[in-house]
C-alpha cells in the first residue's frame, strides 16, 4: 500500500525545522506520523484513539 503523507498545515514552508507529516496507514493500521526533513527514517504508528488523543493534548498546551 502507498501512504500518502501530507504536511502540516501550520508548516511555516521550506525552511520550517518543527515540521511533521502525517499519512493514513493501511486499512485498521492507523496513522504515521513522521519527520518532514528525514521522510526514510521510519514513522510513529499511533491507531485512530491515540492520534485522537494527541491532537486534544497539543491544543491543551500552545506553541510557546
Amino acid at each position: 500500500m502507498i501512504v500518502h503523507w501530507r504536511k502540516s498545515s501550520h508548516s511555516g514552508g521550506v525552511d520550517d525545522h518543527q515540521c511533521v507529516e502525517l499519512g493514513r496507514l493501511a486499512p485498521g493500521a492507523g496513522i504515521g506520523v513522521r519527520d518532514s526533513k528525514a521522510p526514510d527514517g521510519g514513522h510513529l504508528t499511533l491507531s485512530v484513539a491515540e492520534f485522537a488523543d494527541l491532537i486534544e493534548r497539543v491544543k491543551r498546551y500552545p506553541k510557546r
